[in-house]
């Protein structure tokens, strides 16, 4: 069975997407105010909420354990 190449990233996937996200905001600097430039600063915006998102979605857990006992609607 043939199997897929594997590429190992130096960089976390947070990285990654903040490291795109600067250089979307350095392309946009470089052209003309319109259309094409808020595209690519919009797109910026979206890739800077993903690495966010990620780094939400990857961070440690409250163990469900330690929420024994404590009542979710009591305020």
């Amino acid at each position: 069975m043939k199997t897929g190449r594997r590429f190992r990233y130096s960089e976390s996937p947070t990285e990654r997407l903040l490291e795109e996200a600067q250089n979307l905001r350095d392309a946009a600097m470089i052209l003309p105010h319109g259309p094409l430039r808020d595209a690519a600063l919009r797109k910026a915006r979206q890739t800077e909420a993903a690495a966010h998102m990620d780094g939400w979605l990857n961070s440690p857990r409250i163990d469900a354990k330690a929420l024994e006992g404590i009542d979710a609607h009591a305020a």
